[in-house]
């Protein structure tokens, strides 16, 4: 099998290219990475959420390529089924299924005015009201997780594509400073100490590129 490529943007500002990183990283897929800088056209565009498509990540692996987060998610079950990227049980699996499909196209409201941004910190951020709509919906998902499976990841003991979906927006709220009960805030807590997210962000902090429109207080 050979090596793979990852394409990603900015590690600082683009949660699909974490998503891509984590899926990839707990597939324990043997891949280099590539980036494109955040001031080519159609990456901004696609962290501005001005693009009608997201074609960042892609994963290149034995002449196949492919580009959206769930069906890299897919493919790598496919070519790593022991890695556990699904839970085992068809039930959780199809819970788990959903509560991805729901991050991939839902949410816009978080998205916008809570970018993902992990060099920066807003103290007493103001959240607009549809955003906190869609906040109290993603922790309803995450405590209903835990809840059931028993965490302390979202389908049990280890983390799996649905703790990679959601990775991202722990760290929104971490910068935002979103107010989180205590199920939730251990649960970003434990993601935050994920290696594979400690090191995305370690190597983020090191970035020197900016992008003025994510770097103020909405």
């Amino acid at each position: 099998m050979g090596k793979a490529t990852l394409t990603i943007s900015s590690r600082n500002y683009s949660s699909w290219s974490l998503r891509g990183y984590l899926l990839a990283k707990l597939a324990k897929l043997d891949f280099e990475e590539k980036v494109v800088p955040p001031d080519d056209a159609s990456a901004r565009a696609e962290l501005l959420l001005l693009s009608s498509s997201i074609l960042v990540p892609c994963l290149t692996h034995d002449n196949v390529k492919v580009w959206d987060t769930l069906a890299i998610a897919e493919y790598l079950n496919e070519i790593k089924p022991k890695a556990g990227l699904w839970p085992a049980d068809r039930a959780a699996r199809a819970h788990c299924r959903a509560i991805c499909g729901e991050m991939h196209s839902g949410f816009s409201a978080m998205r916008s005015s809570l970018p993902m941004n992990l060099k920066n910190r807003f103290p007493g951020h103001k959240i607009w009201a549809r955003a906190q709509g869609d906040i109290d919906r993603i922790t309803e998902i995450w405590r209903e997780c835990l809840t059931t499976y028993g965490g302390p990841y979202l389908f049990g003991e280890k983390p799996c594509a649905a703790d990679a979906m959601y990775a991202p927006v722990t760290t929104r709220f971490t910068t935002y400073d979103v107010k989180l009960d205590r199920v939730c805030t251990e649960y970003c807590q434990r993601i935050a100490a994920w290696p594979d997210l400690m090191a995305w962000v370690a190597a983020a902090k090191l970035e020197p590129e900016e992008i003025d429109e994510f770097d103020f207080e909405f």
